[in-house]
């Protein structure tokens, strides 16, 4: 069966994957994010119980 044999795929796909981590991925992480974590304390919310008319 064709679908087997790894010979003109698994080059390919290691080529790729060699590629994508050593020469795509660190000039991507290189960027800086577009949204940094702030230093503001986490705000806790105010929550009040639901009154079902049912009850």
């Amino acid at each position: 069966m064709p679908q087997l044999n790894p010979n003109p795929w698994l080059f390919t796909m290691l080529i790729s994957w060699l590629t994508y981590s050593l020469i795509i991925q660190p000039k991507i992480l290189t960027f800086v994010t577009a949204n940094p974590p702030s230093n503001k304390a986490p705000t806790i919310p105010s929550t009040t119980p639901w009154t079902w008319p049912w009850t």
